[in-house]
């Protein structure tokens, strides 16, 4: 019975591994695409400058950048595997529509309503024993890194 009980955690320890070796890969293909589209924003921006409907072009290249931010904490999100780099990813989706999508009166609110409960959340309900260790004991990367990720301290 206790060789039967080893080889499943062996086999469980290999899935995990594997399954580790398949979020880093995708993180790599995602950062690779945010620098190749990060090249295209650059250069629309420059172009910006040269172009008469500048205006119009603006919200595309708006859009480009939230989409790259997203790829950045989507990234962190995966190498850091806490609730707070999750709802970094939230507050910036949800940031993006509301500001390059133009939505319309009940979806501006909704979002806004969004991002409102996300932060009565954080505030109130995200108590420092949730998230604040990794299953091994050790300290985890939103606890470790504090306001450097960009999330503002509303304790």
């Amino acid at each position: 019975m206790k060789k039967h009980r080893h080889w499943r955690e062996l086999f469980r320890q290999r899935i995990a591994q594997v399954a580790t070796g398949v979020e880093i890969l995708i993180a790599i293909l995602v950062l690779l695409a945010i620098v190749l589209v990060g090249v295209r924003v650059v250069w629309e921006v420059l172009g910006l400058a040269q172009d008469p409907s500048a205006s119009d072009h603006f919200d595309q290249v708006l859009g480009h950048a939230f989409n790259l931010i997203i790829g950045v904490e989507f990234i962190k999100m995966l190498a850091k595997h806490t609730p707070g780099s999750a709802i970094e990813v939230l507050l910036f989706a949800i940031a993006r529509k509301l500001v390059v999508e133009h939505p319309t009166s009940v979806d501006m609110l909704l979002g806004i309503i969004s991002i409102a409960l996300i932060f009565i959340i954080r505030k109130f309900w995200f108590v420092p024993s949730f998230g604040a260790h990794l299953p091994d004991g050790s300290i985890s990367a939103d606890e470790e890194d504090g306001e450097e990720d960009g999330m503002v301290d509303i304790h």
